[in-house]
């Protein structure tokens, strides 16, 4: 079924949308208007948030995988298709989805609180900042306030799922992780990495954000729902802030993993913990090369990930806004 290119890049029929008294008032589905509940914004970011994480879960698990520092010789792969391929045929065709189950629990409610946050922060900076227009600081700060929040309901899950993700992993299912993982380690464990998804994640958000609203000032300077240019712009975003916290990232990996045989031949007992220490052991198994551990898979995963996340968030913004709309224009008449 083709789509008309001018449904498409047609703004969304806000402008006239009539306020109380009777007047119309200017706006489009980015303007957020006072009617627009926290609601929308929370559905919006949940539908995407579950989506963006499910679509491209194959190519996470390889990202995992990838990061080992001291791989078994089964495990060690040269190329996210060469691995997808080798752990299907030998591991079954459902292993590469090995945790998917605690990731969609987990980023449904991280994502509402995500692009809630987001859009309330950044638009009440950018009152301050810029008298209500955009603020590379305002997006900034916003993306970073939005990602601590994220990342207190997302950390346990992230823990879980990399633990399932790995190859010859100890763990039957869910609950025997989590049973498990508190049992040996305490409920600390599913925490033991938060300072460094923050550390990580904080920069990503940043660069994520003004990324994503600099490319849309570029490709849709009206700020038109615009589906070819969210998905552009949230694309080049994904790829550019995954590409610059890979590092933090393969330290996340270790924290969340505990890999026994890297943490072995460190002669490190108990459980590895601090992102000082990550670094320095990290740097001793494989030196700067071993920051980059991944990079391709995780720039893979993100890149049509962020790109799915931001155009399904764009449209759901779009529907719902349009739909609490209609009543005002109803009782406007």
């Amino acid at each position: 079924m083709e789509l008309s290119s001018e449904r498409v890049l047609a703004p969304l029929e806000m402008s006239q949308t009539v306020s109380q008294g009777g007047q119309p008032i200017d706006g489009d589905y980015e303007s957020l208007p006072p009617h627009v509940s926290v609601t929308t914004h929370m559905t919006a970011g949940a539908v995407a948030g579950v989506l963006e994480h499910t679509v491209m879960y194959p190519v996470d698990s390889v990202k995992t995988r990838m990061q080992s520092l001291q791989p078994e010789p089964n495990a060690q792969y040269r190329g996210v298709y060469e691995a997808l391929r080798r752990i299907i045929r030998t591991e079954g065709f459902l292993r590469p989805l090995r945790g998917l189950n605690i990731t969609m629990m987990g980023a449904g409610p991280a994502h509402a609180l995500y692009f809630a946050c987001y859009e309330r922060v950044k638009h009440s900076l950018s009152g301050v900042i810029k008298s209500g227009g955009n603020s590379h600081l305002a997006n900034g700060v916003a993306g970073s306030v939005a990602t601590v929040l994220h990342d207190a309901v997302m950390n346990p899950a992230e823990v879980v799922k990399q633990r399932m993700q790995m190859y010859k992993s100890p763990y039957r299912g869910l609950w025997d992780c989590v049973c498990k993982v508190t049992r040996t380690e305490g409920a600390g464990a599913f925490y033991r990495s938060y300072s460094t998804q923050l550390t990580m994640n904080i920069p990503f958000q940043a660069v994520h954000f003004i990324t994503y609203e600099t490319m849309q000032e570029w490709l849709n300077p009206h700020r038109h729902y615009h589906p070819g240019t969210h998905i552009v712009s949230g694309a080049a975003a994904g790829a550019i802030s995954a590409a610059i916290t890979t590092p933090l990232d393969v330290c996340k990996t270790l924290l969340n993993t505990q890999e026994n045989v890297a943490l072995s031949s460190m002669n490190i007992s108990g459980h590895l913990s601090g992102m000082a220490n990550t670094f320095r052991t990290v740097y001793k198994l494989g030196g700067v090369a071993a920051f980059f551990k991944g990079v391709q898979a995780r720039v893979i995963y993100q890149m049509p990930s962020t790109a799915i996340a931001w155009s399904v968030y764009e449209f759901f913004k779009y529907f719902l806004t349009k739909q609490e709309a209609r009543p005002a224009s109803r009782n406007g008449k």
